[in-house]
């Protein structure tokens, strides 16, 4: 049992849980809690740590059983944990590497493109809408957030396992390459003629989302195929990013159920 907070391996899940850089350098990251524990694929899963008062159920007692985990003290545990009232169990998972090729091998895909999304919960609700949409991928800019940030990971309620996604620094270049390949790109923007539900999605369609402040760059913007928007009613301007994308990506669901 690992006992103090000046442990070398315990520092190190603090530097994991807070350093972007140093989750990248090691390529993992860390998850919290019995469901993300489960829904983990094993071949994965590097460490596994539970608090010294953790229970588990039966289902999570059979997977602990086919791993080696480590246990620590509550006190620890806390350290560990970038929740304020931590569930008691802690694994550091391997990163995922998808390439454009693998998100697009599909005959019509469905993808979401964001630029510079900033907040973590927006992006890991993305994620999540886009699972139960049934969407294909994920492609962000660099300046997006951290998908790996322990709030996005949160936020994704175990989708971060299963939608494909991937960074590019070159937005510009990778929408030039859907359209190459028969995927339309609409771009969400006020300055649209027509509302997203006048659009035919049952073909290859990308939806470009862009940052929740200042919303798509226009050099980005310009180089959609057309342009969409949500219909508002009162003194609103816009809606959440991650509401927007929701719409969209349920719509298209809708059309090609």
């Amino acid at each position: 049992m690992i006992t103090s907070t000046s442990n070398g391996r315990v520092k190190t899940l603090i530097q994991w849980n807070k350093k972007a850089k140093a989750r990248k350098e090691a390529d993992i990251f860390i998850v919290e809690g019995s469901k993300m524990f489960m829904e983990a694929p094993e071949e994965r899963i590097q460490e596994i740590y539970i608090a010294e008062s953790f229970r588990a159920d039966a289902v999570v007692g059979a997977k602990l059983q086919r791993c080696s985990y480590e246990v620590v003290t509550d006190e620890v545990f806390a350290r560990i944990s970038d929740t304020q009232t931590p569930q008691g169990i802690l694994c550091v998972v391997k990163q995922y590497h998808y390439e454009l090729e693998q998100i697009c091998k599909k005959e019509k895909p469905l993808l979401l493109l964001l630029e510079d999304i900033q907040d973590p919960g927006n992006l890991g609700t993305m994620f999540r809408t886009g699972e139960g949409a049934g969407i294909d991928g994920v492609i962000m800019t660099t300046g997006t957030a951290d998908i790996y940030n322990p709030k996005t990971i949160r936020s994704t309620m175990g989708s971060i396992y299963r939608m494909p996604f991937l960074y590019t620094d070159n937005l510009l270049q990778t929408i030039k390459e859907l359209q190459k390949q028969n995927i339309t790109v609409y771009a969400a923007h006020l300055k649209a003629d027509g509302f997203y539900d006048e659009c035919n999605y049952d073909k290859g369609t990308a939806f470009l989302i862009g940052n929740e402040g200042n919303g798509l760059r226009d050099i980005t913007a310009k180089a959609a195929d057309a342009y969409l928007k949500i219909p508002m009613k009162g003194q609103v301007e816009s809606l959440n990013a991650a509401i927007s994308a929701s719409i969209l990506m349920y719509e298209a669901a809708r059309q090609r159920r």
